[in-house]
């Protein structure tokens, strides 16, 4: 089975890294390594920001979730499903009209003209936020990469760090984002197969739907409540306030709006919303089911995020459980991928190319990224191979620190004239340091209550409060009533 499994694996790279080659074409100018020259199509968009949102987070960390609580989980999946319908239809397509009248790259690129910034304050800003959260978002990634090579392969954790950061680094360098989005559009089908495949052969093995429910009701009644072990008591309500919160990072995180972003037109946008609900009803639901199926399955496993692989190597034959493997680094690739070029622009364009050196020129800053994204990936994996941590909780700290930043910001932005810079800025930073804040100090004294929640709160009161308190920048008025004339074409 082991040399099947690897025989699958390695197919899946090679397709990986001729996507990266392929992708590479289009990688010598700043458009084209950052957003894909603004041409992908509905469907790229549509798989690649549900599997870059999603991440070894799903495959490993949600599953790992339904093992540990059960029917409990399910808040999370209407968190997902509420916030990623809200955001294609209501967000995606005035981000997309705003970032094409302005020619944006990033989303700092997009805050600094919206708000007619010219002290490139949302630059330094950005590159602080993203830098510390795409740091630790790589390094979960990477943790993920250790757990499923040992998990499926035996390779040892540390080897299994190696492997993910060097394919995910090669094709993520070479390719830039053009690679990334359709590599990322691949990792979702995959993604999408193996969580509808898994619970199906995983109720199955438990002896059938109400056998499954039986056998959880017997270990532990918890696993069949909405409520979970809580109950209707402060803590569980507000852990299911935090579950429906995750959602929330849907509205405004600035690897998922890059995305919006680089679509090739607004039809685009329209068509791929249907398509990206689907996918993450998909996606969670299938999670979900398959780390409950697991609890029946293995009450006693150790480290409840291995479940997938788990289940994978003793219900599947090797081809299979080959193809598991590679969904699971599809997963971990999917994101670490993302974040990476969302950091690597970060400091390219946002500050090498806009603060230090606008005349650098296109291939030069190009082969920068390229170089900044080694170095990033690189110090993301000294971090991963120091420390095994639990992949649920670490990602969801770095994606709510990004979301906390720039959603409400950005939500503000689309969506209020009145906003102004001061605003703007009070708002992200003080979305992002409570959301930290809230991690380091504060969480375990509130019923663990999500840090997005608070991190959302602050960053709206802020960006609100001040904006009042400060003038609006001229000419926007000018900018809403052409984005307005464009969505109603």
């Amino acid at each position: 089975m082991r040399t099947t499994i690897v025989a699958v694996l390695v197919a899946y790279l090679l397709v990986l890294l001729v996507i990266g080659w392929w992708g590479g074409r289009e990688s010598g100018s700043m458009k084209g390594y950052y957003v894909a020259g603004k041409k992908l199509p509905s469907w790229v968009i549509a798989f690649s920001s549900n599997a870059t949102g999603e991440s070894a987070w799903l495959l490993l960390g949600l599953t790992g979730m339904g093992y540990l609580v059960g029917v409990h989980a399910f808040w999370v999946i209407m968190g997902e499903v509420l916030g990623v319908a809200a955001a294609w239809v209501w967000v995606a397509r005035p981000f997309k009209a705003f970032t094409d009248r302005y020619d944006s790259i990033t989303v700092p690129d997009y805050l600094t003209d919206r708000f007619r910034d010219t002290t490139n304050a949302f630059r330094w800003v950005g590159l602080v936020v993203i830098l510390s959260m795409v740091t630790a978002y790589t390094a979960a990634q990477l943790t993920a990469s250790g757990k499923a090579f040992d998990s499926f392969l035996g390779t040892g954790y540390t080897a299994g760090v190696w492997i993910g950061a060097a394919v995910v680094l090669y094709y993520t360098t070479v390719g830039g984002f053009k690679a990334v989005a359709y590599s990322d559009m691949l990792q979702g089908v995959l993604m999408l197969g193996c969580l509808i495949t898994m619970p199906i052969v995983g109720v199955a093995a438990a002896g059938g739907f109400s056998s499954l429910m039986a056998q959880l009701q017997a270990a532990d009644p918890a696993l069949l409540r909405p409520m979970g072990e809580y109950g209707l008591t402060i803590a569980g309500v507000v852990s299911v306030a935090g579950s429906i919160g995750v959602g929330l990072a849907f509205l405004g995180a600035p690897q998922l709006l890059v995305r919006f972003m680089s679509a090739r037109d607004q039809r685009q946008i329209r068509d791929g919303g249907a398509i990206a609900v689907l996918c993450i009803i998909g996606f969670d639901v299938g999670a979900v089911f398959t780390g409950m199926a697991g609890r029946a399955l293995y009450p006693g496993l150790l480290d409840q995020e291995t479940i997938l692989p788990a289940m994978a190597g003793s219900l599947l034959p090797g081809v299979f459980t080959g193809l598991v493997m590679v969904t699971v680094l599809a997963a971990i690739m999917s994101t670490a991928d993302s974040v990476l070029i969302l950091a690597s622009s970060s400091v390219v364009r946002d500050v090498v190319q806009k603060v230090f050196r606008p005349d650098l020129e296109e291939r030069a800053l190009s082969g920068l990224g390229k170089l900044v994204t080694v170095v990033l990936g690189g110090v993301a994996l000294v971090l991963a191979l120091r420390d095994v941590r639990l992949i649920y909780t670490f990602v969801l700290f770095a994606w709510s620190g990004l979301a906390c930043a720039f959603a409400p910001v950005v939500l503000c932005s689309l969506f209020w004239k009145r906003t102004t810079r001061a605003g703007a800025l009070a708002g992200m930073i003080g979305g992002f340091l409570t959301s930290v804040v809230w991690v380091l100090v504060l969480k375990s004294r509130t019923y663990d209550l999500y840090e997005m929640l608070p991190g959302f709160a602050v960053a709206f009161c802020l960006t609100i409060g001040v904006s009042l308190a400060t003038r609006a920048p001229e000419g926007i008025d000018e900018d809403f009533q052409a984005v307005a004339d464009e969505l109603r074409r």
